[in-house]
This record gives structure tokens, C-alpha cells and sequence, in this order.
């Protein structure tokens, strides 16, 4: 039977995605041969501390949960906007985590980034060097494929990539992900020209290798798809229209004390009142959660006597947009 929500938000991992339903029509793919989903050791980066905690301690608003499943039922990308430090990249980490996807695939976006290093990177002066030293010219040993061609390899569960901070990238790529996102699809011209089946090494910290029969590479399962936006510009209404878009806000105090149970432990008198302070300095200056995680933990781990504490968790809460501190201590 189907099953509504998949994703539920409890941080309990489970094998619900299983019985999500088939796709609607126009979003099924049937690439392959089919791939097993990798194991969360199959990449070193992505089990990193700092992910791990991230995927143990999110906690995802109810808005959260019914958009990540619209996401996953549409098979169609989550577009989340907010402002910095509102959990945009850490949601990607929980659902993986939930559904037991395997490791994250990460795609850090800058100005200069373009879809075909998403895809996959091709070193063709490798390929001579080897071709001179050792006489080979076997292609594929000078490929490695990007984080958005990996999610997009034919994986029988969807793997989960992140796409931090689109909005950095210029004015091209949102478009030139339109395609690669609405077919499920992309050629390696490079292999396609050999023929044939090729053995191509992945994304991750590992040597794992996909088959990969005359250049093209077709998706299975579509992959659970995070592009993250501090909202600093306007995307085309045909990016928008293919994508499920959720707006993070600022927490409200009873949503921080949640997050600071989540990663602290219960909070104390002290951590209470630097809630306080966090959400009166916020009203008139952005600030972002882990700003007040850092001030909470570093002032109670130092065991500072009460003046003391308050100018280094003022410090430690600068206004990040610049805006004077009228309340400076």
C-alpha cells in the first residue's frame, strides 16, 4: 500500500520509500541495469562528523514534512529559500538519513560552476599522458563522474542530492539543469563516441564504478534532489514551475529551544536567556542558528562567571548583514 508521509520527520530511519507509489506518467524512467544502493561507508566525506550530527539533530517543521513528500511522490527537485543557518542543507541530510538513501551526494555551487561539472569530469590530458607512457587509451580510466550524474545513474532506491546555494551560480545554469532534471538523462559524448559498456568511477569517497552502456545514462529511480537558496535572486518561471518550492523562516523561540535540545541537550536557565537575547538581536539584524548554538555551548563549556559570559556570547552573535549593534555591550 502507498504510503502518506514517506518522509515523517522523526528521525527514526525505515524502509517506508519502498512503498512509495509509481510515479505519474510523464515522471517514470526505466534506466539500467538496475544499481543497488550504495552503504553509507561507500563515501568517506559524506559519513563526516559534522553530516552525521547534522542528519541526527534536524528537526523538520511540519511544512517541511508535507513538501519533502509532495518532492518525492512528484519525483520533481525541493527548491528551499531562507535565510542563512535556517537548516536549508541539513533537511537533505535527515531525509537521507530517514529513508535510508546512502551517502548524501554534495554539489557546492559557485560563480563559476557549470552543469557539466555536475555531471562528470574528463581529464583528457591524462588520458594522452597514459596513451604516451603506457600505450592504453581506454577513456573511461580518465572519467569520473560528477554528484549529479551519480544521483542520476539507475539506482533501484533514489539517491539523495544536495545542490548548496544555487543562487551563487550565474545566470546559465539553473537553465541548463532544466533538461538534465526533466529527462532523467545525460550523454558522455567522450564514451559515447567509443561504444560500448564502460566501467566509470562515481562520485564519493570511494572506488566504486557504474556501468555505463554507449555514453548514456539513464536514472531508475528519480533522486530525492535538494537546491538550496539564500534568496538572493529571482529564478526563471521555468525553473520554478519544475520544482517543489519550500520557504524556511526563522525559528521561533519554542522551535529553538527545540533545536538546542536536539544538539545540547535540555536547556538551562542561561541557555534559556541567550534564546532570549538571540531573538531580540535577530529582530533587528539577521543571524543565523548555529551562531547561538556556539555561544550556548562555549559559554556553559567554559564555565565563565555571569559578565564575562554575556560580552563572549554577545561576540559570538554578530549581526551577519552588517547592521550596527545598538545593544552592544
Amino acid at each position: 500500500m502507498p504510503e502518506w508521509p514517506v518522509y515523517t520527520g522523526a528521525n527514526e530511519p525505515h524502509d517506508g520509500i519502498a512503498r512509495l507509489p509509481a510515479p505519474p506518467p510523464w515522471r517514470a524512467f526505466d534506466g539500467g541495469p538496475p544499481l543497488p544502493p550504495p552503504a553509507d561507508g561507500d563515501d568517506d566525506a559524506a559519513v563526516s562528523p559534522d553530516r552525521v550530527h547534522r542528519a541526527h539533530t534536524y528537526r523538520a517543521g511540519p511544512e517541511s514534512v508535507q513538501l519533502v513528500n509532495a518532492a518525492l511522490y512528484l519525483r520533481r527537485p525541493l527548491l528551499v529559500t531562507g535565510p542563512p543557518g535556517t537548516g536549508k542543507s541539513s533537511l537533505a541530510y535527515a531525509v537521507a538519513r530517514e529513508l535510508k538513501l546512502g551517502p548524501v551526494l554534495r554539489w557546492n555551487i559557485t560563480s563559476r560552476s557549470t552543469l557539466a561539472d555536475g555531471l562528470y569530469q574528463y581529464d583528457p590530458l591524462s588520458r594522452l599522458y597514459a596513451a604516451r607512457e603506457a600505450g592504453t587509451m581506454r577513456v573511461e580510466d580518465h572519467l569520473r563522474l560528477g554528484p549529479l550524474g551519480t544521483a542520476l545513474l539507475p539506482y533501484e532506491r533514489p539517491r539523495a542530492l544536495l545542490v548548496d546555494e544555487i543562487d551563487k551560480s550565474d545566470l546559465d545554469l539553473p537553465n541548463d539543469l532544466l533538461n538534465v532534471l526533466e529527462e532523467g538523462q545525460y550523454e558522455i559524448p567522450e564514451l559515447a563516441r567509443a561504444g560500448g559498456e564502460s566501467e566509470v568511477r562515481m562520485d564519493g569517497g570511494s572506488d566504486l564504478k557504474a556501468p555505463i552502456r554507449r555514453g548514456r545514462v539513464r536514472c531508475r529511480a528519480f533522486p530525492f534532489v535538494v537546491l538550496t537558496s539564500n534568496g538572493e535572486r529571482e529564478f526563471p518561471p521555468a525553473f520554478l514551475r519544475r520544482c517543489v518550492t519550500l520557504r524556511l523562516h526563522r525559528p521561533d523561540e519554542t522551535q529553538l529551544a527545540e533545536i538546542v535540545r536536539a544538539h545540547l541537550g535540555e536547556p538551562d536557565a542561561d541557555a534559556r536567556a541567550l534564546i532570549s537575547r538571540f531573538l531580540s538581536r535577530s529582530r533587528t539584524g539577521e543571524l543565523a542558528t548555529d551562531q547561538l548554538l556556539n555561544a550556548i555551548y562555549l559559554t556553559g563549556a567554559a564555565g565563565l562567571d555571569a559578565p564575562t559570559r554575556d560580552a563572549l556570547a554577545h561576540r559570538l552573535m554578530p549581526r551577519l548583514d552588517g547592521s550596527p549593534d545598538s545593544d552592544a555591550h
